[in-house]
């Protein structure tokens, strides 16, 4: 790739930006393309399919503003571009971008004639928006963790960005019958492997004497209308047949896909349909002659050249730590399977943040991270890893003086919360704000540092499509609208027990809540668990107990959970209480508007 006209301005020691995504020929497309469509002279479908390949999706209820894309592949991003797309949410956007769940930033409400602008200062600092929306094969995520896990059995960061090297605009994945979502893991315990179309985890194996690399592979996972939790390909898939196990889901998912039926044709419901045995025998026999019949033999290119960090040397005096610093500590901090560092977890409010902040968190990588550069996290947060062990009072101080010392970053403190009503047009509450009135409740009640609570979870979606992943939540929602006599509502169906780690398991329906009964039906739920549990039981662990129905004191099944919820879901009239019939964030009464989706587009 030609690296000669990136600008590497900035870049510090080691977050140097060695690969290059984007091309700046595609620039100039999408802005003669904007113009032609304004012209009349493209069809309003062919344009729509044609922006979503590029990245930008439509806002809500309005064509004329995108919500932009950009794509990080392995959640990988480094200081100088983290200030190039600050620079650019300033000049294009609204001050802010989002960290999704899927490891991209996101920036709305960009006038569609300035999308050309924004890729084109992408494009400066080496990224794209190419493919991040679409029928098309999707960020390739990785954990966060990768490389610093001390469970893992190897990095696989350099095979995620070895395919997402591989597949971005290859002519294969162009047009496939739906999204298509490859994630690759560090562990069992920390990813989402069994819930994409292709997820993985790497392992070793002995084979005639010698350990060999590969991957356990899980297909056909996915979540939305129709959820699946993935099934496992093999015992153990060899790094030699990795790229050919790829290919061969992706061909089979483009010849048989339901592209007739856009609600059902993600990967898991045709292997739903045809049955696993039937789907993998099938594949087998594909990945067969995709192996033998390839005219090149096609190898992922695999950097896993190793890399060893040394803490920075630093002379500032360390003056005495701020409040709250064991705090942080606990909930924001992980230790390394490298001695002597951590990594630190940023959180945000439901995955927003200012593009001031990004400055201070590029400034701080280079200051404070060996690596040098980010890692988006899974749960719209952002990693600081090999943050020496020496160096963490002082980088606590440093984010208490930038506002950026949130606490409860790996707790169920920070729930997950789509961009619900603000911004998309299938959303029937505004999910977003929910969960930002959530973290801010549980900071000031102190919930984030109760370790009964630290493995569980909260996720929210504005509608049942799993933009914010409820149903692998251990407390999950999602939207929906209720009516008391001629007034209507915004609400929430209730799911608990779900989970994303070790053995996925998707969460049971509960109940249906009123949105501004949520937090009261949470915090009551944390009631009954601590009046309930047992020594050393956690809430996670607790509610599964319930959701198999193996509760051992009053409250045994999930009915009983309801049975006690039930007095919060009876709605007043309008005039005893106007403010139970408005959304979080919406100073009128309550109705369903909702637009068409571009996910299937």
């Amino acid at each position: 790739m030609d690296h000669s006209k990136l600008d590497y301005s900035k870049s510090g020691k080691l977050s140097e930006i060695k690969i290059n995504w984007a091309k700046p020929e595609e620039v100039e497309t999408f802005a003669k393309t904007v113009k032609h469509y304004r012209q009349d002279k493209i069809s309003h479908d062919d344009f729509r399919r044609f922006r979503l390949q590029h990245g930008a999706y439509g806002s809500r209820m309005t064509e004329d503003y995108s919500m932009v894309r950009i794509k990080i592949p392995a959640g990988e991003i480094h200081p100088r571009q983290l200030e190039k797309i600050a620079d650019l949410s300033e000049y294009y956007s609204i001050g802010s971008a989002h960290v999704s769940t899927r490891q991209n930033i996101q920036l709305h409400w960009v006038i569609l004639e300035d999308v050309s602008e924004v890729m084109r200062g992408l494009a400066e600092v080496g990224l794209t928006t190419r493919e991040a929306c679409g029928n098309t094969v999707r960020n390739v995520m990785c954990s966060p963790l990768a490389n610093v896990c001390p469970n893992e059995e190897f990095d696989p960061t350099p095979y995620a960005i070895a395919t997402a090297k591989f597949l971005l605009r290859n002519p294969l994945c162009q047009s496939l019958p739906r999204k298509f979502k490859i994630n690759y893991t560090c562990c069992d315990d920390h990813g989402m492997a069994r819930i994409a179309d292709i997820g993985l985890i790497p392992q070793h194996k002995e084979i005639d004497g010698k350990i060999k690399k590969g991957f356990k592979v899980f297909l056909g996972g996915g979540l939305g209308n129709w959820s699946s939790v993935g099934y496992q390909l093999e015992e153990f898939t060899p790094e030699d047949d990795l790229l050919y196990t790829i290919l061969a889901v992706i061909k089979l998912f483009d010849r048989l896909g339901n592209r007739k039926n856009m609600a059902r044709n993600r990967l898991r419901y045709l292997v739903n349909e045809m049955g696993w045995e039937k789907f993998r025998s099938i594949f087998l026999k594909k990945r067969q002659v995709t192996r033998t019949t390839q005219s090149i033999i096609h190898k992922l290119d695999v950097d896993d050249t190793p890399q060893e960090y040394t803490p920075p040397v630093v002379s500032v005096e360390t003056s005495s730590t701020p409040a709250g610093y064991s705090r942080w500590l606990k909930t924001n901090t992980l230790k390394q399977k490298q001695d002597g560092f951590r990594v630190v977890f940023l959180a945000f409010e439901a995955g927003d943040i200012t593009s001031n902040h990004l400055r201070m968190i590029a400034q701080i990588a280079r200051e404070f991270s060996a690596e040098g550069k980010i890692r988006n996290g899974f749960i719209q947060n952002m990693a600081l890893r090999w943050v020496a062990e020496s160096e963490l009072s002082r980088l606590y101080s440093k984010l208490v003086e930038v506002g950026l010392a949130k606490t409860g970053a790996l707790t169920m403190a920070s729930p997950i919360g789509c961009t619900g009503t603000t911004s998309c047009n299938l959303a029937i509450t505004n999910s977003h704000r929910l969960a930002k009135e959530i973290q801010r409740k549980f900071l000031e009640l102190g919930l984030d540092n109760d370790e009964a609570l630290q493995d569980s979870s909260i996720k929210i979606s504005g509608c049942p499509n799993s933009c914010g992943q409820h149903e692998i939540a251990t407390i999950g929602f999602y939207g929906g609208g209720g009516r008391s006599g001629k007034d209507m509502y915004p609400l929430y169906t209730m799911q608990l027990g779900g989970r994303a780690d070790g053995e996925a398991r998707l969460g049971a329906t509960c109940i249906r809540m009123p949105a501004k009964r949520v937090i009261p039906a949470i915090l009551k739920i944390i009631d009954v668990f601590k009046s309930e549990r047992k020594q050393n039981e956690t809430l996670s662990s607790w509610i599964q107990k319930i959701v198999e129905g193996k509760g051992e004191t009053n409250v045994k099944s999930v009915r009983d959970i309801k049975n006690i919820l039930e007095p919060l879901t009876k709605a007043p009239l309008i005039k005893e209480d106007k403010d139970f019939f408005m959304d979080y964030g919406i100073g009128e009464s309550y109705h369903v508007k909702t637009g068409k989706g571009e996910c299937a587009a």
